[in-house]
């Protein structure tokens, strides 16, 4: 068991984020990495931009990441025993190229409530400053703050939603090894910059487990039992995928990806690249 010290959730709760944590070897975050490239070169963009969520329905290294007991043990210290897997996203930035996440909050967008859920970034590769690891502003959980929607060139986020007026001197680098994640609280105000080294940065980012008591308000999700017991069902459930690539699989992967579309969204005139 690897749940969280008293000083762990006292950092999570009072800052709205906690790292580093170890979770994966690094053999383990290469063979997951491999097999991202693996689908990249066998099915070429299938998972670029909007193509970048629910890749763990398509992924056993993925989804083997998703149900990991010792993030399950951290993530149970924060949300409680009954756990439900809502989504995934890669965050891959290539080597000298303008992608960047702008500060934002995650609770804004995406329709979860109560707020009883958490976000987990693993890293796959190295994240540091220079290859555009994230920034939390600590202590910016405590309320939902207002965005401008700005659908700008090489915003990796769908609405290009932006937080103004971050105080950089306030805010702190997540800079994680291949196969730490740090945890995230849906109000805390986060980003990224862009990656300026010579190899990728990939983070995969389940967003999010979620208690078995939060709706989805703005449309609809489909999830995975993770832990415990559902006895809300206010989700349709999903099974886990066990081959690579299936086909099946993929084509519940696009109807997944389609509700979160509808999601992301929902209101705008206007939709972008992801």
């Amino acid at each position: 068991m690897t749940y969280l010290t008293s000083n762990q959730l006292k950092q999570y709760n009072e800052k709205g984020y906690l790292a580093p944590i170890n979770v994966l070897s690094k053999k383990e975050a290469l063979e997951a990495r491999n097999e991202i490239e693996k689908i990249e070169k066998e099915m070429p963009n299938e998972i670029d931009k909007s193509g970048r969520y629910n890749v763990h329905l398509i992924s056993p290294k993925l989804d083997s990441i998703v149900h990991n007991s010792k993030i399950l043990d951290v993530v149970e210290s924060i949300i409680g025993k009954n756990i439900l897997v809502c989504s995934s996203t890669l965050f891959i930035k290539d080597p000298n190229e303008y992608g960047y996440v702008s500060y934002h909050q995650d609770a804004k967008y995406i329709g979860l409530e109560p707020h009883n859920w958490v976000t987990a970034w693993v890293a796959l590769t190295d994240s540091y400053e220079k290859n555009g690891c994230m920034k939390m502003w600590p202590k910016s959980h405590l309320e939902i703050k207002d965005h401008n929607e700005k659908f700008d060139k090489g915003n990796l986020l769908t609405r290009g939603q932006t937080v103004e007026n971050v105080p950089e001197d306030e805010t702190e680098l997540v800079e994680l090894e291949a196969g730490q994640m740090s945890l995230h609280h849906p109000r805390i105000v986060h980003g990224s910059g862009i990656n300026k080294s010579n190899d990728r940065r990939i983070g995969f980012v389940i967003q999010s487990y979620i208690g078995t008591n939060v709706k989805q308000i703005l449309g609809k999700n489909s999830v995975q039992l993770a832990r415990g017991v559902d006895r809300f069902n206010y989700h349709e459930t999903i099974g886990r995928t066990k081959n690579l690539m299936d086909k099946e699989n993929i084509a519940l992967r696009n109807r997944e990806n389609s509700y979160l579309q509808e999601i992301f969204y929902k209101g705008s005139e206007q939709k972008g690249s992801y």
